[in-house]
């Protein structure tokens, strides 16, 4: 009897052992730069190829054991909020910590209005990820082209230049036709089309979502941060 609990001991023993053995070379593994393919969920989106993970999952503040125990006391009402574990949660913050543009037609921040609730119902327009979802290796995940008819339903110009005119346009629900005249964020350097014949064909507009060339044009208003501007900006905000 003696001997079966003593070898069940060393089988417990040995068992645990290895899970820590284990556990140590995943952290290994998983801690280092190479190993950053094994923790992401897809590929980069457009034109963020380049950027290493900690541009976007910077390091959370506080020790690992500050991190567990803000959560546990969040867990039973302690404290009101979550802490972030391991790395900062990605939000509207970081993407406009690069893309910020004074010019912007669409800001994040007007879509708080109320008169926009049934939109932010429809496509979740607070939030950069509601289209540009990272870790798909396309540039905007947004599928669906006529999103405009959330918003612009009751649009009309008094000097409008199209031979069609945007009401009529509206009229007839041609809502994937403002994308083949205009890019949302508005930041193209860009003229116009002044007829439907002129406008962007449909399909090179959805090849531009997937990650293709921009139709709109190669010149841009505000550019976004590199990773190195990004990182002499943290530093900047720092001291």
């Amino acid at each position: 009897m003696g001997f079966s609990i003593s070898r069940r001991r060393q089988r417990q023993w040995i068992g645990f052992g290895v899970g820590i053995l284990a556990t140590v070379v995943a952290w290994v593994v998983l801690s280092v730069p190479s190993g950053e393919d094994f923790l992401s969920k897809g590929p980069l989106n457009t034109g963020h190829e380049d950027l290493s993970c900690e541009s976007c999952h910077t390091p959370a503040k506080g020790t690992t054991m500050q991190q567990l125990t803000a959560n546990v006391m969040f867990t039973f009402g302690m404290r009101k909020s979550k802490a972030d574990f391991g790395t900062e949660n990605v939000d509207n913050t970081k993407c406009l910590d690069c893309h910020d543009r004074p010019n912007d037609r669409h800001p994040l921040h007007r879509f708080e209005e109320t008169r926009f609730s049934e939109a932010r119902k429809e496509i979740g327009v607070t939030e950069c990820e509601s289209c540009h979802n990272e870790h798909n290796g396309v540039r905007i995940t947004q599928t669906n082209i006529g999103y405009c008819q959330s918003c612009h339903s009751e649009t009309s110009l008094s000097d409008d230049p199209l031979e069609i005119s945007h009401a009529q346009l509206i009229k007839e629900e041609k809502w994937s036709t403002c994308l083949q005249c205009h890019d949302f964020h508005g930041n193209h350097i860009m003229h116009v089309a002044e007829s439907m014949k002129d406008t962007i064909p449909l399909t090179v507009v959805r090849e531009y979502f997937d990650g293709g060339e921009t139709p709109y044009s190669d010149k841009k208003k505000y550019k976004p941060l590199t990773e190195e501007e990004y990182w002499e900006m943290k530093k900047k905000k720092k001291k």
